[in-house]
């Protein structure tokens, strides 16, 4: 019986029009539907393209049309089923409480990932070549032979 009353539920929060708890976590909550909103419509987009290709214009636009709406009835319906709204509201609150770097402290770490990042390059280049040597040296490995191998 509770399963029924679950599903029944989600049903009518699927097909209701109204919005939870309007003004908060608005910012979340609208980038949320419109990410949803972009992946049906590229999904309808790669269907026109693709799979349907091949038919007429009724078909081949008409389908992803219909898919695409409802697409975007159950991006709104996503970020305004309760339990998943209540959690991005209180994403959008943490997010608020983060402390975001300065543009400075984030160019100085940048810079550090960066510069870490090709002296890292440059040590595993040069063991790469230490090694090559080494087993070019023992007979192991043929780097300098362009001769085609059977």
């Amino acid at each position: 019986m509770s399963r029924q009353q679950a599903s029944g539920s989600i049903w009518s929060e699927l097909l209701a029009a109204g919005l939870y708890k309007r003004n908060q976590g608005r910012i979340v909550r609208q980038a949320t539907a419109a990410a949803v909103g972009l992946v049906v419509f590229i999904g309808c987009y790669v269907l026109a393209q693709g799979r349907l290709a091949e038919y007429d214009d009724a078909l081949r636009y008409g389908i992803p049309a219909v898919l695409l709406a409802a697409g975007c009835w159950f991006a709104f319906r996503l970020v305004n089923f309760p339990k998943f709204a209540d959690f991005l509201i209180s994403v959008e609150a943490e997010m608020a409480k983060v402390s975001w770097p300065t543009w400075p402290e984030v160019l100085r770490a940048s810079l550090v990932v960066i510069a870490i990042m090709l002296l890292l390059a440059a040590v595993l280049f040069l063991y790469d070549m230490v090694w090559g040597w080494l087993f070019e040296a023992l007979g192991v490995l043929r780097l300098n032979d362009a001769a085609p191998v059977d």
